[in-house]
């Protein structure tokens, strides 16, 4: 993760400047920065709100950050969710700090930002590969567009109930009268799945969701399926139109009698996880704990025997 001895290492930062506490926030991390010795660039649709002094001006594309070793982004899930835009094509790490409301995504606590920066100072950082998916959307064979989600593919009514029937590789799973179907990854599996009744998945676990949502029907469940599926979203053609939203930042119109299909992506999002001195970052259960505020007293354990 780190660069070789006589390369100057490069972090970029971002973020939420619609929230004056994220470019406060900015500002801090990148004094930290400059002061240690590190490069430092700002995407430059940010920098007036930023300000950069000591630091470089970027455009905001993939080759403007592919030398990077890191981009810190300071905001919520949906700023990194942004930022992940930029960070998939070039394979650059991003360490969120949460300056939203759950952040599951975030790394740290923006009252942990000077420890935070610290650790990537010192190089005490480990990288995650996170899948994501690849979306495409059909109609009679025609490909009308193609894109991809770290988060999930949600298919989703415009105005009323929307009738779809479900496939796993290519065979029909059961038709439903739904607000509509999420086909989401692992790392998704806390975000508009888990709201829509789907099971948490670990991260490491490699695997697909696919959650009807809000269904009429006595069978409806959440499924887990193999990373290797292919998942497909049909809509009745009597039904009407539908909507593909991405990460919830990505939207396309779906015509009566298109087909949605989502499989493994061949790129990963590659997400920084601090390390406190010789041990690894925390667990994924304890992230849980403290993201939901899950109650835990009365813990004690595993007894160990004399």
């Amino acid at each position: 993760m780190s660069d070789p001895a006589n390369t100057k290492r490069t972090i970029v930062v971002t973020a939420h400047t619609g929230r004056e506490p994220a470019v406060r926030s900015a500002r801090l991390v990148m004094d930290r920065l400059i002061g240690a010795g590190l490069s430092v660039r700002v995407l430059d649709g940010e920098a007036e709100e930023i300000g950069c002094a000591g630091a470089g001006m970027v455009p905001e594309t993939p080759e403007a950050i592919g030398d990077a070793e890191l981009i810190i982004v300071l905001g919520g899930d949906g700023t990194l969710l942004r930022a992940a835009e930029l960070a998939r094509p070039a394979g650059v790490p991003l360490l969120g700090v949460n300056l939203g409301h759950v952040g599951f995504l975030a790394e740290a606590e923006v009252e942990d930002l000077a420890t935070a920066v610290d650790r990537v100072v010192e190089n005490r950082y480990d990288v995650e590969e996170r899948m994501t998916i690849e979306v495409t959307i059909r109609l009679n064979g025609e490909t009308l567009a193609t894109t991809w989600a770290l988060n999930e593919a949600s298919v989703e009514k415009v105005d009323r109930m929307l009738e779809v029937v479900a496939e796993i590789d290519g065979r029909p799973l059961s038709r439903w009268g739904c607000d509509g179907v999420i086909c989401a990854t692992p790392t998704g599996s806390t975000a508009y799945a888990f709201s829509a009744g789907g099971p948490v998945v670990w991260p490491e676990v490699e695997a697909l969701l696919l959650v009807p949502n809000s269904a009429h029907a006595l069978f409806a469940r959440p499924m887990v399926v193999s990373p290797r599926s292919t998942l497909a979203v049909e809509i009745v053609p009597e039904t009407g139109a539908g909507v593909l939203w991405c990460d919830g930042r990505r939207r396309f119109d779906i015509p009566p009698g298109a087909r949605v299909e989502v499989r493994r992506a061949d790129t990963s999002v590659r997400l920084a996880r601090l390390l406190a001195a010789e041990t690894t970052g925390a667990p994924f259960t304890d992230r849980l704990v403290a993201k939901f505020g899950l109650p835990v007293e009365g813990w004690r354990g595993r007894v160990r025997s004399q």
